[in-house]
């Protein structure tokens, strides 16, 4: 049986099958062929992976960052951020790298922020005479800091699918690796604007362009303040805190009058297929990581790492590792709902904090976001930026390494993810 699920699961795969059927084909088809299980615990099992309030919070932030888009608020992070960093050494780049972290607060997706901000400081460095594949290369790694800073949709995900963990405590445990992400690919992009010669603006901005862009993206700035603050001082869920960050982004575009009647049917549709997309792959994935926990396959895999070493670092280190290969195949979002039942129980085993396991689960599998075959985000910046997948995938190493440091210092000090948490009483 565990061949069989195997099997027709990278079959399926290499066939070019979308993702999501992939993982339902394998986890049906071994269901019907090798089990005496009645049939409708498929569909049994597609309902009650998607039946979650946790889960509710998706939806919301997808749409508060679409609302947050279509009422032109990037284009004043962008200004804010321009003003800030542009007058350094590679200052785009860096333009690049903070515009990322400020739009992390609001969307929590790696996908939004490479075709929308991302792509959008792409053309400018182009046009600013940076190398283009270098360009679209840091663009895309930038883009994965969006699923760390919070609110991230994968922390939503992974809390919901382990027992004594959080959303709020995950959502805290990522403000530390988002930074450390940030400032690794600042490092990163000032030794390349060194070694290529990329300048910054002319000059610097005054402390009057520097007020006024701060104030023109205040209301952009403040969303993830409402979010954290409201789940801190418990005034809401963090579902409740989607609601609120949608309701927000709204009323917002309202009040400055930046909603045109399509601008905003855009957005609801946009956030509607975003969601299908989304709660599609949950579901079809919790058939394939149900089938997974039923074969017993973490209990064989928790076996065998045993028998290598039982330290805490040195098991981080394999289910890193295991986590990074994945990640070079499978898409983020399945890969966390599938790894996340395989892999936790082994963590905990090993005593090693189910926070600091998540932010190594999330951050690994976002890293692999930008890396080929699969890189969902090299796809989007080649597509949008016209460029070779072959070329953007040599330029995006040194970034990718910056990353993976990063990676390593999770791995390594566990007070990077749970320092946060466990200050403000999400301890475990």
């Amino acid at each position: 049986m565990t061949n069989t699920l195997i099997v027709l699961f990278f079959a399926t795969l290499v066939l070019g099958v979308p993702v999501a059927f992939t993982m339902g084909i394998a986890g049906l088809v071994t269901l019907v062929t090798g089990t005496s299980l009645n049939p409708l615990v498929a569909a049994q099992r597609m309902f009650a992976g998607i039946d979650s309030f946790p889960l509710m919070a998706v939806p919301f932030f997808i749409l508060a960052s679409e609302l947050m888009t279509a009422c032109g608020l990037t284009n004043a992070l962008l200004r804010f951020a321009n003003a800030l960093v542009g007058h350094v050494r590679g200052g785009l780049g860096h333009v690049n790298i903070l515009v990322s972290m400020l739009f992390a607060g609001i969307s929590g997706s790696a996908l939004a922020d490479a075709a929308g901000p991302s792509a959008i400081v792409m053309r400018m460095m182009r046009e600013a005479g940076y190398d283009k594949n270098y360009a679209g290369a840091l663009s895309a790694a930038t883009a994965t800091i969006g699923p760390i800073i919070p609110p991230s949709i994968l922390a939503v995900i992974y809390a919901i699918s382990t027992k004594g963990v959080t959303v709020a405590g995950l959502f805290l445990a990522g403000i530390v690796p988002g930074l450390l992400l940030g400032l690794s690919l600042a490092v990163a992009n000032h030794v390349v604007s060194v070694r290529h010669d990329y300048r910054g603006r002319d000059n610097r901005a005054d402390t009057g362009e520097l007020v006024q862009s701060a104030w023109l993206a205040l209301p952009a700035l403040v969303m993830p303040a409402i979010i954290l603050g409201g789940i801190l001082l418990g005034v809401f869920t963090p579902t409740e805190a989607g609601a609120v960050a949608s309701a927000y982004a709204l009323l917002l575009g309202f009040l400055l009058r930046r909603f045109s009647l399509s601008g905003l049917y855009g957005a609801f549709v946009r956030a509607a297929v975003i969601t299908s997309s989304v709660f599609l792959i949950v579901a079809m994935a919790s058939i394939f990581a149900w089938m997974l926990t039923y074969l017993q396959i973490p209990q064989e895999l928790a076996k065998a790492i045993a028998s290598i070493s039982q330290e805490k670092i040195v098991v981080l280190l394999i289910l890193a590792a295991f986590t990074l290969v994945c990640g070079f195949f499978i898409d983020t979002l399945p890969a966390l709902i599938i790894l996340t039942p395989v892999l936790g129980p082994i963590a905990a085993s090993a005593g090693i904090d189910p926070l600091q396991f998540g932010m190594m689960l999330v951050l690994n599998l976002t890293i692999g976001m930008i890396t080929p075959p699969v890189g969902p985000v090299l796809f989007v910046i080649s597509t949008v930026g016209r460029l070779k997948l072959e070329a953007l995938s040599r330029a995006v190493i040194p970034l990718l390494l910056a990353e993976l440091f990063v990676l390593l210092l999770v791995i390594l000090v566990p007070g990077i993810s749970t320092f946060v948490p466990n200050y403000f009483g999400f301890s475990n």
